[in-house]
């Protein structure tokens, strides 16, 4: 088995994740206020800190999950790697949680050694990449060799 060519994206836009994100999180809320409203009046105290603190929660929720710094993700042949500005890129190993053409969910898993490994989402998306796009998709979905196998095996 062949694995794909090496490429590199640089994850900047995350237009349709911060609107799938937005719009979970109004129909949450939606819901919520729908579901209180059907109560007999006069809603009950704790029914209310309940529905407060539940819509709390949402927005918390939804503010962690919008925030999506820039991102270097490369696959060398071997192994994916995932670099923020910040910090020397991790290792680790990619799969599709969600695939829905010119939109994906990924999960990387960053593998250390002797540690419980870090999963970091993913939201990708084709606009800002098009010319990347093909060559990325390839590489997700192209069959990896464990770290630690030796070239020579594979011939």
């Amino acid at each position: 088995m062949r694995a794909a060519p090496a490429c590199q994206v640089q994850l900047l836009r995350f237009g349709v994740w911060r609107t799938a994100v937005c719009a979970v999180t109004a129909l949450g809320i939606a819901s919520l206020a729908a579901w209180v409203s059907t109560r007999e009046l006069p809603v009950d105290t704790l029914l209310f800190v309940a529905a407060a603190a539940a819509t709390s929660a949402m927005f918390a929720v939804a503010a962690s999950l919008i925030r999506c710094p820039a991102k270097n993700l490369r696959w060398d042949g071997r192994a994916w790697h995932l670099g923020f500005a910040t910090a020397e890129p991790s290792v680790g190993d990619i799969s599709v949680a969600i695939d829905l053409g010119s939109w994906m969910l990924l999960r990387f898993t960053e593998m250390r050694t002797g540690a419980r490994s870090r999963v970091i989402w993913l939201p990708l998306q084709r606009r800002g990449l098009e010319p990347q796009w093909h060559a990325l998709r390839c590489a997700v979905y192209s069959p990896r060799q464990r770290i630690g196998d030796d070239d020579s095996m594979n011939h």
